[in-house]
């Protein structure tokens, strides 16, 4: 797997920003997945939020991020989710930092943070390799369910298609089975449910297998 270290201003990780709930969230002028569909919503209370923009604001270290690097040259957010949309909903005015939004600090203020450099692993290499850094890297911090991390590598077409049935928030799968069985459909305890049952158990066989493919209607 080639891993390579780089240094990026947050200035440019929050061009370009935008958040929609369960869609995703990109930035980095539209390069980045921030939020890629098979992660979770944003789970970070205002105590952690607040301690990413005051490390920022003291120019202590932020722990370092992993970035994928996609074949068409965008990446995904593989690790620092949590904080990377933490310190772009400052950015955009979305929370207030003690008792200060964004647009109210002074510009040497504003530019101290726009400036801070975030210490950023690109990654690239196969599925698997790439499924077991997951793996590996998620024991720490905000876990992701076995079925995310699937996701994770597994995302396409039919991924995109299945998440409409099976992963959002009142979704025909939850609507149809939320008596009969527990789980969130967001934490993709349904869809897990689902390919599971179709093919016996064998979920990364089967998502690998119908990666491509246009749709989920089987």
């Amino acid at each position: 797997m080639k891993i390579e270290l780089k240094e990026i201003t947050i200035k440019e990780v929050s061009e370009g920003y935008l958040n929609d709930e369960e869609e995703g969230v990109t930035g980095f002028k539209g390069k980045l997945n921030i939020r890629p569909k098979y992660q979770r919503e944003f789970v970070y209370k205002d105590k952690q939020k607040n301690s990413v923009i005051e490390t920022i604001r003291k120019d202590f270290p932020l722990n370092v991020m992993y970035w994928v690097k996609s074949e068409d040259g965008t990446y995904e957010v593989m690790d620092g989710q949590q904080r990377t949309i933490s310190l772009c909903e400052y950015i955009a005015g979305n929370f207030s930092f003690n008792f200060q939004f964004f647009e109210n600090l002074t510009d040497d203020e504003k530019e101290q943070i726009l400036n801070y450099k975030l210490m950023i692993y690109f990654c690239e290499g196969t599925d698997k390799e790439k499924l077991d850094w997951f793996e590996i890297i998620n024991i720490a911090g905000e876990k992701l369910t076995d079925q995310e991390l699937k996701n994770a590598i597994y995302t396409g077409t039919w991924l995109t298609d299945a998440k409409r049935h099976f992963s959002k928030t009142g979704c025909p799968a939850y609507n149809l089975a939320k008596e009969y069985m527990k789980g969130v459909p967001i934490r993709q305890d349904y869809l897990e449910t689902a390919i599971s049952w179709i093919n016996n158990g064998e979920i990364k066989e089967y998502m690998a297998k119908n990666q491509n493919k246009p749709n989920a209607k089987e």
